[in-house]
């Protein structure tokens, strides 16, 4: 079996207000980024040396050749990534304020209209990994029926399934018990599942983290990882729990460490001859890999920019301590 990973889901434009203390009423300077969380795992995993491999749409307009250029200058498969002449490339448009309230749009176009008869079948069947991280495919439309039925294909086959529900505030406004239901659902596919601390407290209800990845795990997930920012990784396999502590670092940008994390988690899953067995079974071998992700992910703060500051296999392993 190949060691391909692919990524399902959403690769838009992220502009962010550049004027300081801004409302995205009152900002006019804006830095055009490439976005998406699932791209942003491909870039990852194809920095370190990995086989990546991205599925979603984008318009087949600047800001789509943009994205699959941005892609692809990082060695990132994006045959399966589609260029849409009917519809427009996503964006979302983001300004911070001091009190940290973000102003946020979200006009959303093509990342929704991905159909599964546009995807490779004989790609998908041949992937080591699949995970779906996507912020945005769970809202609706075509590319949730796709998403799912991906991760249903997947089971079936015996493909190793990630699953990051990736919960974003703005998108989920008045939907939140929606977003806690679909989750739960897709938690009954999940070899591996990455959520940060808030994210397990909402989807399960539990207050104690402990009790929140207990519940994942009655729910069907065979591993779980919970991010904990600086204090590292709460990772456990249904057997054993811990906490994996991150390494000191000077943070300037967190932008896109969660994804970075990922990403080098599953560089190292896939190098596993039978890596559902491994994760399962042998928890020294897991906390070695989660200390390889929490590494990958805290070396992404020191620098700016979520793909720009992912680190190659060499960087990491020369990375001081």
């Amino acid at each position: 079996m190949s060691n391909n990973i692919l990524c399902v889901g959403e690769l838009l434009i992220d502009f962010i207000c550049s004027d300081v203390n801004s409302s995205l009423t009152e900002g006019a300077n804006f830095i055009k980024k490439a976005g998406g969380a699932p791209a942003n795992v491909t870039a990852a995993i194809s920095k370190l040396g990995g086989n990546a491999l991205f599925a979603g749409k984008v318009g087949a307009d600047s800001f789509g050749v943009f994205l699959k250029e941005t892609l692809e200058s990082v060695g990132v498969d994006t045959n399966m990534l589609v260029l849409d002449n009917s519809s427009n490339t996503t964006l979302a448009f983001v300004s911070l304020k001091s009190d940290g309230e973000r102003d946020f749009i979200f006009n959303r176009g093509a990342d929704e209209l991905l159909t599964y008869d546009e995807l490779d079948e004989e790609k998908i069947n041949l992937s080591k990994i699949i995970h779906f991280g996507s912020a945005t495919a769970l809202l609706g439309g075509p590319s949730k029926t796709t998403y799912l039925k991906v991760m249903e294909i997947a089971k079936e086959k015996g493909i190793f399934i990630s699953f990051d529900p990736n919960y974003r505030v703005d998108l989920w406004k008045n939907r939140v018990e929606e977003f806690i239901d679909v989750s739960k659902n897709c938690l009954r596919y999940a070899d591996f599942v990455k959520v940060s601390d808030e994210e397990i407290k909402i989807i399960s209800g539990k207050e104690s983290l402990e009790e929140g990845v207990k519940l994942f795990h009655e729910l069907g997930a065979k591993v779980v990882a919970v991010t904990l920012g600086k204090e590292g990784t709460l990772i456990s396999n249904g057997s054993n729990i811990t906490t994996i502590g991150s390494i000191k670092i000077k943070s300037i940008d967190s932008t896109g460490a969660g994804d970075a994390f990922v990403g080098a988690v599953l560089y190292k899953i896939a190098q596993q001859e039978r890596p559902k067995e491994t994760l399962v079974d042998d928890f020294e071998e897991l906390k070695e890999i989660v200390a390889f992700g929490n590494k990958v992910g805290a070396i992404v703060c020191t620098k700016l920019g979520a793909i720009a500051a992912l680190p190659t296999l060499d960087e990491v392993e020369k990375y001081y301590i």
